[in-house]
C-alpha cells in the first residue's frame, strides 16, 4: 500500500447514447475507460462528434451515463451531481461570462455563487490578476475585452474557488498564437505548480503533446490511450519531410499527395511537405514512389499529430479524393481581384484598421493574420461591402466599394467565423434561403442545390436542422452557402475555428481544389500552420499592417535556436512582439 490518494476523475467503461428530433439513436460513447489522476493533465483528443464534449459534461454530472460510472472527487458523478459540481472548475466551450459587467465584477460573481469568503477573495483574487495579467483591467467591461483576454478572465472564474478537478472544453479555440501561448502558461503552472489536475478537449494536437496522458476518440470510441509519446510512436519510420520539385508549391505537392490512399497525412510544412504513410516505409521507397530524387524525401522524427493520423487513417477517415467542379469559371476581368490603399475604420474615437494597404492577385490564396482585435474581421467586413470604410479606397472584383457595393457583393462569397447559418432550419432550407438571398430563382437555383449537396456530401442529413450538425458538417454547409451563386472572390472569416484535424484537412482540400479552377481566396485564421497553404499573407496588430510576403518570406521574420526550422508561428509571434515592443517605447517617450 502506497497511501496514494485516488485519482480525481476514474471512468470507467461509460456509455452514452442521444436521440435525434429525427428519432434516430446516436451513440456517443462506447465503453470509455481511463483515469486523470492526481496532479496531471489529460486530454481528450478526436474528430468532431467524437465525444469529447459529452465525456466532459458527464464528469460534470450535468448528464449522466447509459452504463458505467465516473467516479470525480470520490463521488458518483451520477447519483451525487450537487457533491460533485461543489468540488470542480468548468470551463465550457461558450464560457458564461457576463459581457456588461467588469473583470472585478464577474470574479465577485462567481465568488458568490460559489461562497467563496471575504479573505479568500483576496488572496484567491490577487492570484488570479497576477497568473492572468489581468490586474491592469479589472474596470474593463467583459465585452471590452480581445477573445484571448475573455477566455483568461474564463479560466480565473473557474478558479475563483480551489477546484479539485478541473474541466476545460477546447480551451483555447478561436484565440490568436500569443493568447494561446499565455493560456497554455496558466494551465502549466496550475498542474506543475499548484498540484491542479486538470482535463481538457482540444483540437490543436500539438497543445496534446504537453500533457501527461492522452485519450484519442473516434466515434464515440476509445481509439488508443497513453503518454503523448505512446501514441507519436505509432508513426515510427512513417515520417518524411518531402521537398517540392521545381516549378510545384508545398500546397499543390500536398494535394496530389492526398489523392493517394497509402498516405495517411500530408500538409505544408515549413515549404516541404510533411508526409506520413499508412505503412512503414523509407525515404528511398517514397521518393521512388512518387518520382522524385531520393534526397527530395528524408525521415523526420513522428509527432503526436503523425501517430494521431495514422490511427484515424486505420478507421477510413480520410477522404481519397474531394471534387470541387465548378459549373462556371470565374471571370477573366484584368487587374487585382481586391485592391486596398489607405483604408481606416473608425467606431468614435477608437481606430479598427489603420491605413492599411495591400493587394491580392486573381486566383491566389491571400492570409490576412494578426491576434484577436487586431482589425482583420473589420477589414473583411468593409471588403465584403458590409461596413463602409471611414475613409481610403477599396476595389473588389473591379468595382469601387464608394460607388459600386451591390455589384461587387454579387461576386463575392462570405463564410463567416460563426457560419452564419439558421439553427432552426434544416440543411435543404439552409441552402433554399441562401440560394433565394443571391437571387437564384427556378433551374439555376435547382442545378446549384444539386450541386451544393453532391459536392458536400449532404443529402444524407438534408433534413437534420443545422445546430444538429456535426461542426465539419456545419462547416461544410456554411461553404455550400457560400458558394452557391459561383463568386470569384471567395472570403473565409476563421472559417477553421474549433475544427478538428479531419476538418481542417477536408476544408483545405476544397480550398486548393477552388484556388486551381481560378477562384480568389482570402482568409483569416488564428492557426498558423495553415498559413502554409497560402500564396502571401499579411500580418496584422492594432488595425495596422506589420508584414507582407510570401510564407517564406514570413518565416524569415522568425528568431529561432540554431538548428531549430521557423515556423509560421514562430514568425507570427516574432513580428507582433516586435511591433508591441516599438509601440510600447514610442508611448513611453510621448
Amino acid at each position: 500500500m502506497t497511501g496514494e490518494a485516488p485519482p480525481p476523475l476514474i471512468v470507467r467503461d461509460v456509455v452514452k447514447s442521444f436521440k435525434r428530433e429525427t428519432g434516430e439513436p446516436v451513440l456517443a460513447l462506447d465503453h470509455i475507460s481511463f483515469e486523470a489522476r492526481q496532479g496531471t493533465l489529460t486530454a481528450l483528443v478526436g474528430p468532431d462528434a467524437a465525444g469529447k464534449t459529452t465525456l466532459i459534461r458527464l464528469a460534470t454530472g450535468l448528464i449522466t451515463p447509459d452504463e458505467g460510472s465516473l467516479q470525480v472527487a470520490g463521488f458518483d458523478a451520477a447519483k451525487n451531481p450537487q457533491e460533485v459540481q461543489d468540488r470542480i472548475g468548468y470551463m465550457p466551450q461558450r464560457f458564461g461570462l457576463y459581457e456588461d459587467l467588469t473583470v472585478q465584477e464577474n470574479f465577485d460573481l462567481y465568488a458568490d455563487l460559489h461562497g467563496v469568503s471575504g479573505a479568500e477573495r483576496a488572496r484567491r483574487y490577487n492570484q488570479l490578476m497576477e497568473m492572468t495579467a489581468l490586474g491592469p483591467f479589472r474596470d474593463r467591461l467583459a465585452g471590452r475585452l480581445s477573445g484571448g483576454m475573455k477566455q483568461k478572465l474564463g479560466l480565473a472564474c473557474t478558479l475563483v474557488r480551489t477546484p479539485e478537478l478541473l474541466l476545460l472544453d477546447e480551451p483555447t479555440v478561436g484565440v490568436d498564437p500569443l493568447s494561446r501561448r499565455e493560456l497554455w502558461d496558466i494551465i502549466l503552472h496550475l498542474v506543475h505548480e499548484e498540484r491542479h489536475t486538470v482535463l481538457l478537449s482540444t483540437s490543436y494536437l500539438d497543445e496534446a503533446e504537453r500533457c501527461d496522458h492522452t485519450v484519442v476518440l473516434y466515434d464515440g470510441k476509445p481509439l488508443a490511450q497513453g503518454k503523448p509519446e505512446e501514441i507519436s510512436a505509432k508513426a515510427e519510420k512513417r515520417s518524411f519531410l518531402v521537398t517540392p520539385p521545381e516549378g510545384q508549391n508545398a500546397r499543390n505537392l500536398q494535394a496530389q499527395l492526398l489523392q493517394n490512399r497509402t498516405i495517411a497525412d500530408a500538409v505544408p510544412h515549413g515549404g516541404e511537405v510533411r508526409l506520413v504513410t499508412a505503412e512503414a516505409s523509407t525515404p528511398g521507397a517514397e521518393a521512388k514512389a512518387l518520382k522524385l530524387p531520393s534526397k527530395a524525401v528524408r525521415r523526420t522524427a513522428p509527432r503526436f499529430e503523425d501517430g494521431f493520423m495514422v490511427l484515424l487513417h486505420g478507421h477510413g477517415e480520410r477522404e481519397a479524393k474531394i471534387d470541387m467542379t465548378l459549373d462556371k469559371a470565374p471571370g477573366e476581368a484584368r487587374g487585382p481581384a481586391v485592391e486596398v490603399h489607405d483604408l481606416v475604420r473608425k467606431f468614435g474615437a477608437f481606430t479598427a484598421v489603420d491605413h492599411i494597404s495591400f493587394s491580392v492577385k486573381r486566383g491566389e490564396i491571400f492570409g490576412l493574420l494578426g491576434p484577436n482585435g487586431a482589425g482583420k474581421t473589420t477589414t473583411f467586413r468593409m471588403l465584403c461591402g458590409l461596413l463602409p470604410a471611414s475613409s481610403g479606397t477599396l476595389c473588389v472584383a473591379g468595382a469601387d466599394l464608394h460607388t459600386a457595393r451591390a455589384s461587387a457583393r454579387e461576386r463575392v462569397g462570405y463564410m463567416a467565423q460563426k457560419f452564419s447559418l439558421y439553427g432552426a432550419l434544416n440543411v435543404t432550407e439552409n441552402l433554399d434561403f441562401f440560394a433565394r438571398a443571391y437571387g437564384l430563382l427556378g433551374r439555376r437555383k435547382r442545378q446549384r442545390l444539386d450541386w451544393a449537396m453532391t459536392q458536400f456530401e449532404l443529402r444524407e442529413f438534408a433534413k437534420l436542422t443545422s445546430e444538429q450538425l456535426p461542426g465539419g458538417y456545419k462547416q461544410r454547409l456554411a461553404m455550400a452557402a457560400a458558394l452557391l451563386h459561383e463568386p470569384d472572390i471567395l472570403f473565409l472569416d476563421e472559417a477553421t475555428s474549433g475544427a478538428d484535424p479531419m476538418a481542417r484537412r477536408e476544408f483545405w482540400s476544397r480550398i486548393n481544389a477552388l484556388a486551381e479552377q481560378g477562384v480568389t481566396v482570402i482568409i483569416t485564421t488564428h492557426f498558423m500552420e495553415e498559413a502554409e497553404y497560402c500564396d502571401r499573407a499579411v500580418i496584422m496588430d492594432a488595425g495596422r499592417l506589420l508584414a507582407e510576403g510570401t510564407p517564406a518570406e514570413l518565416r524569415g521574420y522568425a528568431k529561432t535556436a540554431k538548428g531549430h526550422k521557423p515556423s509560421m508561428e514562430d514568425a507570427f509571434i516574432a513580428i507582433v512582439e516586435e511591433a508591441r515592443k516599438a509601440r510600447a517605447q514610442t508611448d513611453e517617450a510621448a
